[in-house]
């Protein structure tokens, strides 16, 4: 196998992010975000289980999807092309191979469980959030909204935070 290529650089690749978010306001109109999607997933599923409990609840009544395709929203072919995206960039970079990548202080099952809880607080933090990071972050600050810029401020700040107390499992 060969080596994987480096990195873009960092500055290019955040003014090909910004290229994307113009392009998404000047022809979606609206700006990026992956959230949203997930809501969309979650009130499917819901709605397939328990139909009632969709219509007597005004949130999930608003996202429901009865009568419309799954596929009716912007935000399920945004998302679709951040995998494929990511798939491209991993396959032209190198860097596309099947292997959890690990501290070695860390065991396999550990690594996937302490990833799919990060997701999982990240989900339920987008909620209370009202966004994702990609749409707090990326739209919110795009736009220049106060409460974006205060919730980077402590994404970042949890991050280090939690990146501190971990380092030994990398280590």
């Amino acid at each position: 196998m060969k080596p994987p290529k480096p990195f873009w650089n960092p500055y290019v690749a955040g003014v090909a992010l910004g290229g994307v978010m113009l392009v998404s306001f000047l022809l979606v109109g609206k700006g990026l975000g992956a959230s949203g999607t997930a809501n969309r997933l979650g009130v499917a599923a819901v709605e397939a289980v328990a139909p009632d409990h969709v219509r007597q609840n005004s949130f999930f009544a608003e996202i429901s999807t009865t009568g419309r395709s799954l596929l009716d929203s912007w935000l399920v072919f945004e998302v679709l092309g951040m995998f494929l995206g990511g798939l491209v960039a991993a396959y032209t970079s190198g860097r596309l191979s099947r292997g959890v990548i690990k501290g070695p202080q860390i065991s396999t099952a550990m690594r996937l469980s302490m990833a799919l809880g990060g997701g999982v607080l990240m989900g339920m933090a987008a909620r209370l959030a009202r966004g994702c990071t990609s749409g707090q972050a990326l739209s919110g600050g795009a736009l220049m909204s106060a409460g974006s810029f205060i919730f980077m401020f402590a994404v970042f700040g949890g991050a280090y935070a939690l990146a501190y107390s971990l380092r030994k499992v990398w280590n």
